[in-house]
């Protein structure tokens, strides 16, 4: 009698495969929406850091060059997803001006990471051109007056999009969300009243 009563006990304690199976089940769903969410948005934070990087970047160009009184030149590696910074430097090995990489704490050469890409370049062409221009290379002069050539670099990853505008009258660089067909080259009026 005892033992009927234990099993008896046991059966209603128990589950049955298939309440497993469903749990199971539900679990595996759950898991996968989240790690759906998860790349996603590793992916986003992948291109607002590559935009980040250089948004300050430029900013960087346009102090520096002010401050040192010499140009600074940004330059976009469109083959690579990379750019970094340029400045002219003088060799007193060769008694020679030539172009040095800026490698300090504050600004080092940038390689996007996975898929973020250059989606689209438009630079005007200012009185500083660059001495060779191609489809893999552009270049973003910043001078010491605190001007600039006037560009728009969209950045992104084919979901995911930002565009970074620069100002050719101040050198100033502006983060927009979206595609760059939508942002105009800045201008600026540096007569109007604020």
């Amino acid at each position: 009698m005892r033992n009927v009563k234990v099993k008896a006990r046991m059966k209603r304690w128990g589950f049955t495969i298939a309440e497993v199976l469903l749990v199971v089940l539900v679990i595996g769903l759950i898991t996968s929406a989240g790690t759906g969410l998860y790349v996603g948005t590793f992916k986003s934070l992948q291109v607002k850091r590559a935009v980040q990087d250089f948004l300050l970047t430029a900013k960087y160009a346009k102090l520096m060059a002010m401050e040192r009184q010499t140009p600074y030149r940004m330059e976009l590696d469109l083959a690579n997803h990379g750019f970094w910074l340029t400045t002219l430097r003088w060799d007193e090995g060769t008694e020679q001006v030539g172009l040095e990489i800026v490698r300090d704490v504050f600004c080092k050469p940038v390689q996007f990471e996975g898929d973020v890409v250059f989606e689209a370049v438009d630079i005007v062409p200012g009185t500083w051109e660059a001495e060779s221009e191609s489809d893999e290379q552009q270049t973003i002069i910043f001078s010491p007056n605190g001007t600039a050539q006037s560009a728009v670099v969209q950045i992104g990853n084919g979901r995911t999009h930002y565009a970074v505008s620069i100002s050719a009258a101040t050198g100033r660089a502006k983060v927009y969300f979206g595609t760059a067909e939508n942002v105009e080259v800045m201008t600026t009026d540096l007569d109007a009243e604020e």
